[in-house]
């Protein structure tokens, strides 16, 4: 029966060996003679030493492709040219779906053809070596970022490989994902991935491992994305990780990322134990882009500007290309370089937002209520209690494809731009605060001249890309329909 309680020795060592039956290169694994490869990379190349000992938000990209020289070209580029401090590596999509054999066939095209026939690098088939090859011609510290439902065969591959830092978990990599996959199942999967970090943990190499903040990266409010990335710690830390990286999505307005971010770090001390050192990372905006490069620009340097000001220990930057889809290297490094511009000039600033105080509070309340509602749901059991949740509707993510979901949840932006919830199914909020919403949802909608409807949650969905942070009603829209947008 699934239960947050760390795996034993034995347990252990029967997964491990399972899971390295399912492709060759798996067989190649030793862990103590990993934890002797770890042991000879510099303080530069540790993941969680770098990052624990910033004193200012450091940037990373996101990045990969099929073949291993290409993989390092874009790597030092990001570098050297863009001014990455921390490097990705991001894994394929077969390899993400654990279809070796398929991410095996593409790799071999790739290598006759020079053409990138992956979209990511396929870890897995290259092994051990393969990816010790990598973190040897590369002189950044390198995290492994993908989006695998079950990540064991990956993680085993790429901590013997010289990883030291891990992305995603049980809930963010399978309820934005994943329409059919058990979510305890993947608990249950996830348990081995963070096993295994706290193994090496305990051995002096520690595995960094950091909860996906954004989820389904459209309008989720911040007390859902916290709530979750905080489930998610507190099952890593259970199996012996203590080092974690909570995740954060831009929403776009300031004072709401801004209160979300510090509301993120000091939740994370609050709720995770006290030998786990809590790192935070703010993703730049994760929905739709202005096809226009100048106008992504923009929107990037909100980002950085955001950053600047509530100073988070790692953004994830994007890039002016992101409409087209993966962007060259040039423009990858020119995000980087955008972000870090904005956040060079802002942080000496010390700005100071009206409303900051006031919406951290509100964030931390409704996340205290989902994290006290897991833990009813399922007794004290964060495992039990976060399938039972999303069960019965008391947590839940808006747009999720995931049958493991209600996706009642609709959320839609008020009137100064805040995303607030429109629709609330059975999440587990209290009711004064669903009036507030629903307060500040009708000021937006006195201030457009229209009545609450989808049509304001599809608006803003699309807004950011259409040039707006709020999808206001024009005013050709207004006389089609007498005065009042309403629901399709």
């Amino acid at each position: 029966m699934l239960q947050d309680e760390r795996l034993s020795t034995d347990e252990l060592q029967r997964i491990d060996e399972r899971v390295r039956d399912d492709w060759p290169t798996a067989q190649a694994i030793d862990f103590d003679e990993a934890i002797a490869y770890h042991e000879t990379l510099p303080e530069h190349k540790r993941f969680a030493h770098v990052l624990e000992s910033a004193d200012q938000p450091l940037l990373q990209p996101r990045a990969g492709v099929p073949l291993l020289d290409d993989q390092v070209d874009i790597l030092r580029h990001l570098l050297h040219e863009g001014g990455a401090d921390l490097l990705p590596t991001t894994i394929d999509s077969y390899t993400r779906d654990n279809e070796y054999g398929k991410a095996q066939e593409g790799l071999d095209k790739a290598r006759e053809t020079g053409e990138d026939t992956l979209n990511g690098f396929p870890a897995v088939n290259y092994g051990v070596d393969g990816c010790r090859e990598l973190i040897e011609r590369v002189d950044a510290p390198i995290e492994v970022r993908h989006g695998t439902p079950d990540a064991r065969l990956l993680a085993a591959v790429t901590y013997a490989g010289g990883f030291q830092s891990f992305e995603g978990g049980p809930i963010s990599y399978n309820i934005p994902y994943c329409k059919d996959r058990d979510l305890a199942q993947t608990i249950e999967h996830w348990q081995y991935v963070d096993r295994l970090a706290g193994a090496y943990t305990e051995r002096g190499v520690t595995i960094n491992r950091e909860p996906f903040g954004p989820l389904t990266g459209t309008l989720v409010p911040p007390s859902i994305a916290i709530a979750i990335g905080l489930v998610e710690g507190k099952l890593a830390a259970t199996q012996g990780v203590r080092s974690l990286t909570l995740g954060y999505g831009q929403v776009g307005n300031v004072v709401q990322d801004v209160a979300a971010l510090r509301a993120l770090r000091k939740l994370g001390n609050d709720y995770l134990p006290d030998e786990v050192t809590v790192t935070t990372v703010f993703h730049e905006w994760m929905g739709g882009f202005p096809p226009d490069e100048a106008r992504a620009n923009g929107v990037i340097g909100l980002g950085g500007t955001t950053a600047a000001i509530a100073r988070p220990d790692k953004v994830i930057t994007k890039s002016p290309q992101e409409f087209q889809g993966v962007p060259t290297k040039e423009a990858n490094g020119a995000g980087l370089r955008t972000t870090r511009q904005l956040i060079d000039m802002v942080v000496e600033q010390d700005l100071i937002l009206d409303g900051v105080d006031e919406e951290q509070d509100l964030i931390e309340r409704e996340t205290r209520q989902l994290l006290d509602a897991i833990e009813s749901h399922g007794d004290g059991d964060v495992a039990r209690g976060t399938v039972a949740a999303f069960d019965s509707g008391a947590l839940d993510v808006p747009f999720a494809p995931s049958n493991a979901a209600r996706g009642d949840v609709l959320p839609a932006r008020d009137d100064d731009g805040r995303v607030r919830i429109f629709e609330w199914g059975d999440l587990a909020i209290d009711d004064d605060i669903k009036e507030m919403h629903a307060a500040r949802l009708d000021c937006r909608a006195e201030t457009e001249g229209r009545s609450q409807s989808f049509r304001m949650v599809a608006d803003d969905v699309d807004a950011i890309s259409d040039g707006k942070l709020i999808g206001r009603p024009t005013s050709e829209d207004r006389s089609t329909d007498g005065g009042e947008t309403r629901a399709d």
